[in-house]
């Protein structure tokens, strides 16, 4: 069992920046590929970024590419997010994920099995 717990969310104008953090129990952290994701109201959840097993790899989803900044401590069992240069569209709610099969980086949300509640992300214009 693995309890992931987001925190850092707020309200930013746009231009602005906010550091994601996800905090997961358990002792297995660092054998998950891990991913951020985010729901808009009235869309489906979205693939934003994942990380490799040890941070060495990282992928992307076109628009926060140059913007955004994951990563991971693995002996603080941390994920991170940094977001700068925030758009209006990147509103929404962020989870973060661990998938725990395999060590391939997808973008799809059903590989992932554990998640958190979320944390809330709003820029205004």
């Amino acid at each position: 069992q693995v309890q992931l717990v987001e925190s850092g969310g707020g309200l930013v104008q746009a231009g602005g920046s906010l550091r994601l953090s996800c905090a997961a129990s358990g002792r297995s952290f660092s054998n998950y590929v891990m991913g951020w994701f985010r729901q808009a109201p009235g869309k489906e959840r979205e693939f934003v970024a994942a990380i490799s097993r040890i941070g060495s790899v990282t992928v992307y989803e076109d628009s926060v590419k140059g913007r955004f900044t994951i990563s991971r401590d693995n002996a603080k069992n941390t994920l991170s997010l940094q977001m700068n240069s925030l758009k209006p569209e990147d509103t929404a709610v962020y989870y973060c994920a661990a998938k725990v099969t395999g060590t391939d980086i997808v973008v799809a949300r059903s590989a992932y099995y554990y998640w958190g509640q979320g944390t809330q992300v709003a820029v205004s214009s």
